[in-house]
């Protein structure tokens, strides 16, 4: 499998170009969407420094978990790992130092426990007025849940997002934890960061980047908001136009038991699906009644039957090279081997690893994969070293448990 450049070593700052050399982005380590945007940034050449905490008896990294995965962990790649014990005072002061060294940190603890720290906003910003500071939580940093715990799916439960997630008569199913943490949350931080980094170019100073899911849920419902607006969303979940709701726009079982996605929500594509497809056309497949709802349950009874006849492969075969819409619904080992996917390098194999590749794609400088995954603390003797500490110095911190 080929891809983006291999990975590269692993001394001094980000090893490779993009868009992003020469950025430093401090991570304060985290679950979920905090290091998704990191692993972002760093596909993107951005120098990522990753702050781990030591390991204890009942943490993750205490029992194995971390280290022993950290290798096969892709979200990982791209930043160097340091090990800083943020609840001593000079493991409070490491990291002010590389926050004056900084561009960017980004967090993602619950609101108040970076100001109890003592590395809140104004504590950073007072040694370094130009840091983009980005703030990653689910409920955001205030509100009436601010301080309450919750995930992906609770997030999108409370958006009305989850709601849209399901079959008529059936119950949500979640997006597993792309849709929030990665898409409403992740992908907003970035886009928060960046555009602050901007403007930061032009003002000479750096400012708070407040990026919830909730938020990012209800910025990426918008669309569909929009279509409730104009009447044109108004049956319940699962009887809309792109909820599994329309005929045309559903997944379906072939006679081997795979499935195919159609797609053919324009008039032009749906008389491709009908011709290519072989679908006797009664009134309820006939196109001067896809758009109206009252023919969509037989339809979509027909075109289940229709389906069921043959087996998936043999349809892929009747709509290769078609705007028909159609796409087999393949695992993710199936998708790493599609012939499209394959000449567009989607996927990159990196030490036996199959992983999603830097995107989007840059015609001049490129995002890559600049690193493998980081053992936490692997960069530990290396960034302080950069920070002027001696040898017996980052020993005696060591020593200390101040650093691992």
């Amino acid at each position: 499998m080929t891809g983006p450049p291999a990975d590269a070593g692993s001394s001094g700052g980000s090893p490779g170009g993009g868009p992003l050399a020469g950025v430093r982005v401090l991570e304060l380590a985290g679950i979920g969407p905090g290091p998704f945007a990191a692993m972002l940034l760093a596909d993107l050449g951005a120098d990522v420094i990753c702050v781990e905490r030591p390991p204890s008896s009942t943490s993750a990294v205490g029992r194995g978990e971390v280290t022993t995965g950290a290798a096969a962990d892709p979200v990982r790649r791209g930043r160097r790992s340091v090990v800083i014990n943020l609840k001593q005072p000079a493991g409070r002061q490491i990291v002010l130092d590389l926050v004056e060294r900084s561009d960017v940190l980004i967090e993602g603890f619950r609101p108040g426990v970076m100001e109890r720290l003592g590395l809140g906003p104004a504590d950073c910003r007072a040694i370094n007025p130009r840091l983009v500071y980005g703030r990653m939580t689910g409920w955001g940093q205030d509100g009436p849940l601010a301080a309450t715990a919750g995930h992906d799916i609770t997030y999108l439960a409370l958006t009305g997002v989850l709601d849209g997630a399901r079959r008529q008569s059936h119950r949500p199913v979640p997006p597993m934890n792309l849709l929030g943490d990665l898409g409403a949350g992740a992908t907003y931080l970035v886009i928060g960061v960046l555009s602050a980094l901007l403007e930061a170019g032009r003002s000479g100073q750096g400012q708070v980047v407040d990026a919830a899911i909730v938020d990012g849920a209800a910025s990426l419902a918008t669309f569909v908001l929009g279509l409730r607006a104009q009447g044109r969303w108004s049956a319940p979940a699962g009887g809309n136009l792109l909820d599994t709701g329309a005929p045309y726009y559903d997944t379906y079982a072939c006679a081997d038991g795979r499935e195919l996605a159609v797609g053919a929500l324009e008039s032009a594509f749906y008389g491709e699906l009908v011709r290519r497809s072989g679908i006797p056309v009664t009134e309820a497949v006939d196109a001067a009644h896809r758009e109206d709802p009252a023919y969509w349950p037989a339809a979509k009874q027909q075109w289940a039957s229709h389906f069921a006849t043959r087996p998936r492969d043999e349809w892929l075969e009747r709509f290769a090279g078609s705007d028909a819409c159609v796409a087999p619904v393949l695992t993710f080992a199936e998708a790493a081997a599609d012939r499209h996917l394959r000449a567009r390098d989607s996927y990159v194999e990196r030490a036996g690893v199959v992983q999603g590749a830097p995107a989007p794609r840059l015609s001049r400088t490129p995002a890559a994969v600049h690193r493998p995954p980081a053992a936490p603390g692997q960069h530990t003797d290396e960034v302080l070293g950069g920070l002027g500490r001696s040898v017996e110095h980052i020993a005696e911190l060591r020593r200390a448990g101040v650093v691992g």
